[in-house]
């Protein structure tokens, strides 16, 4: 039987008290999710719980065993010194919740500079046929040059498209936009529903960029980041995916962002455990129903998860039920092995480097198509080189992730490898084989951001919220905070109206 008990947040307050010197009731809010927005959402409640002078109590529900959502860690080898990212893997420089979230809780970045370490090429674009495009780390300026010198400007003149993109969608942080109440009305006050609307492909063309830079390279990211090709992904994730100044991670895993901003939250957290039902009653507060039973009462309810994935049921329907949208099935599949990727399995000459990130794209002669096309796989990279003390001698172990389509079996490993890998190693791994560990993953990790110009509603029902509207606009670890954040400033700001309303009664009555 889970046991629901409320920490009640005692803010500091100076001006809330009644005429009879009682403090005001506590608000009870309950977030469903402990992902980037409902850790977000907490997190910021509390703050301006707090600015506002008014007492909450926070709950969170989340019905995984961790904090963290799509962010998540598993261990090489199941020990917790080899952590490696299974989910949301990066942020950025302009990710300003994530970035400032790291600096207050005292975080520290991973390092990145593994391919120097291991003498690798850092990236490299392979069509299925051939890598169209390698850099390295130290090549610097030559790298750039050698980009203007095969695509033109196009590199410049994408550069300037995406910071005007960010640039219009950095403006939702502050007023007069933000908080905002429809998704929909902010998208196009910031100016960006030319830019949702249209699919990626078409947005370039329509800017100038030239084909050869949007397939080989723009493609490639928008695969790596979205499992997606640019006729299948609208114009604005085109753009984000292209925004990778400053990329960073936390060591140990993106996930303790989100369990700090729980823990600041002074929220009550319930990890395993389910909401079956929420249930509206005549007064306007909300019962929830947990898979055990149990029953408790909320004044607000955050949703803070897609619905579609929930199996809730909302007593009685919400003047708003978002619409179910298709979301990406995803195979991220990490695994450990003592060997590189053989360089024959990619066309180039044996003991040639292989790049430590494999981006991919379709060749010229393909026609698109909505999945990963010949390459097989969206990326292969070397996150990580971990001592494997279990194997006979010790050795060091590469640690490998693949995003692809479908299951990676025996076959593949063996042709990337250029060596045999029975189906035993693909599915459990051998302690003295070439596949030492191995973890397999299905996500529906973000929804098919196919071209859209609305987008679903903040406010489901009076005292009802709902933050994954803001995936099919832009689907990051850092848009997830912000719609949080969003609907945690909304919750507070009608808490302040209703407390003024309340005042003004009381003066009228007083006049009386």
């Amino acid at each position: 039987m889970v046991r629901l008990h409320h920490l009640t947040v005692l803010l500091p307050f100076t001006t809330a008290l009644s005429r009879d010197d009682e403090a005001p009731t506590a608000k009870r809010v309950a977030i469903i999710g402990a992902g980037a927005s409902g850790s977000s959402a907490a997190y910021h409640l509390a703050l301006y719980a707090n600015e506002a002078a008014i007492p909450a109590n926070i709950t969170v529900f989340e019905r995984n065993s961790y904090i963290g959502g799509r962010t998540t860690t598993v261990n090489v080898w199941e020990n917790p010194s080899f952590p490696v990212e299974l989910g949301g893997s990066i942020f950025v420089e302009v990710n300003h919740i994530m970035v400032e979230a790291a600096k207050r809780f005292g975080l520290s970045p991973a390092s990145h500079n593994l391919a120097a370490q291991l003498e690798l090429p850092d990236l490299g674009v392979w069509n299925g046929q051939e890598f169209v495009l390698v850099t390295r780390q130290e090549d610097g300026w030559w790298d750039k040059a050698k980009l203007l010198w095969k695509y033109g400007a196009a590199p410049l003149w994408t550069n300037r498209l995406m910071k005007s993109a960010v640039g219009k969608f950095l403006t939702m942080y502050d007023e007069p936009v933000f908080p905002w109440k429809s998704l929909s009305e902010a998208v196009e006050k910031v100016g960006l529903l030319e830019t949702t609307g249209v699919t990626g492909e078409q947005f370039l063309k329509a800017n100038g960029i030239g084909d050869l830079f949007a397939q080989e390279i723009i493609q490639a990211s928008t695969r790596v980041n979205y499992a997606s090709n640019l006729g299948y992904i609208h114009g604005l994730e085109t753009m984000v995916c292209m925004a990778t100044k400053g990329a960073m991670q936390i060591k140990g895993g993106n996930w303790q962002i989100f369990a700090s901003m729980v823990n600041a939250s002074s929220a009550t957290p319930h990890l395993n455990t389910t909401v079956s039902t929420i249930s509206k009653q005549q007064d306007s507060t909300y019962h929830l129903t947990l898979q055990s039973g149990e029953t408790s009462t909320f004044d607000e309810v955050i949703l803070a998860a897609p619905l579609q994935y929930t199996d809730l049921t909302i007593s009685p329907a919400p003047k708003h039920t978002p619409d179910e949208i298709p979301y990406m099935k995803l195979y991220t599949t990490l695994f450990a092995s003592p060997h590189l990727l053989d360089p024959v399995a990619f066309n180039l000459a044996p003991g040639s480097p292989v790049p430590q990130y494999i981006l991919t794209t379709l060749p010229p002669t393909e026609s698109p198509v909505d999945n990963a096309g010949s390459p097989g796989f969206y990326s292969i990279s070397i996150h990580n080189v971990f001592p494997n003390s279990h194997s006979t001698p010790p050795r060091l172990n590469y640690v490998y992730k693949i995003f692809s389509p479908a299951r990676i079996d025996s076959s593949f490993l063996s042709k990337i490898f250029g060596r045999e890998i029975s189906d035993s190693e693909t599915e459990q791994g051998a302690v003295n084989g070439t596949i030492s560990w191995i973890h397999h993953k299905i996500w529906h990790s973000y929804p098919r951001e196919y071209p859209r110009v609305t987008f679903e509603e903040v406010v489901l029902d009076e005292g009802l919220w709902y933050t994954s509207g803001m995936e099919s606009f832009i689907s990051t670890m850092e848009t997830s905070a912000l719609s949080g954040k969003n609907v945690a400033r909304l919750v507070r700001d009608g808490w302040i109206g209703a407390r003024e309303s309340e005042k003004g009664g009381d003066l009228w009555v007083e006049e009386l």
